[in-house]
C-alpha cells in the first residue's frame, strides 16, 4: 500500500518520540531500570523473572525498532508500522487502564498521575488508523499505460 499525505504527520510524529524514547534509555542505570521493569510487571505479570536490566535493553531495542519503523516512510508499508505502533501503544494503554492511581475512582479519566500515561492512547488510536486505512481504505487504480 501506498503512502498517503496524512500518514507522514503522524508516522512523524511518533517515529520521533518513540525513537527518541528508546534513544534515551541506552546505558540506563539499574534504578531507573528496575522502576521501568516495576512498571511494565504490573501489566505483564509473566515478565516478573526478568531482569530488570535485560527488560530496558528489551524495551530500547523494540522501541529504537519502532521508531525507525514509522520513520522509514516509503520503505516500511504503513499497515505494517501501524501493527508495530498498535501493539506498543496497546501495551501503554493497558498500563494506564490497570496501575494503580492512574485513573478517577470509577472513571476511565485520569488522575494528575494518569495523565503522563493517558496520552499514549492516542499512539494505540493512530496505529490503529493505519491498519484500518492499510486493510479497508480505497485503493487507487493504476492506469495502464498504452
Amino acid at each position: 500500500m501506498a503512502t498517503k499525505l496524512w500518514h507522514v504527520p503522524v508516522r512523524l510524529a511518533t517515529g520521533a518520540v518513540i525513537l527518541d524514547q528508546g534513544l534515551s534509555k541506552l546505558g540506563m542505570d539499574e534504578e531507573h531500570a528496575k522502576w521501568f521493569h516495576e512498571r511494565a510487571v504490573i501489566v505483564f505479570p509473566q515478565l516478573e523473572d526478568m531482569a530488570p536490566k535485560d527488560f530496558v535493553q528489551l524495551l530500547t531495542a523494540c522501541e529504537i525498532a519502532l521508531g525507525g519503523s514509522l520513520l522509514g516512510i516509503g520503505f516500511v508499508p504503513p499497515g505494517v508500522a501501524g501493527l508495530g505502533l498498535t501493539a506498543f501503544g496497546g501495551g501503554l494503554t493497558r498500563l494506564y487502564l490497570t496501575a494503580p492511581g492512574m485513573r478517577r475512582e470509577g472513571s476511565l479519566g485520569p488522575t494528575q498521575q494518569g495523565i503522563a500515561l493517558v496520552k499514549d492512547s492516542w499512539m494505540l488510536a493512530i496505529g490503529a488508523a493505519l491498519v484500518l486505512d492499510a486493510l479497508f481504505g480505497p485503493r487507487r487504480r493504476r492506469r495502464k499505460r498504452r
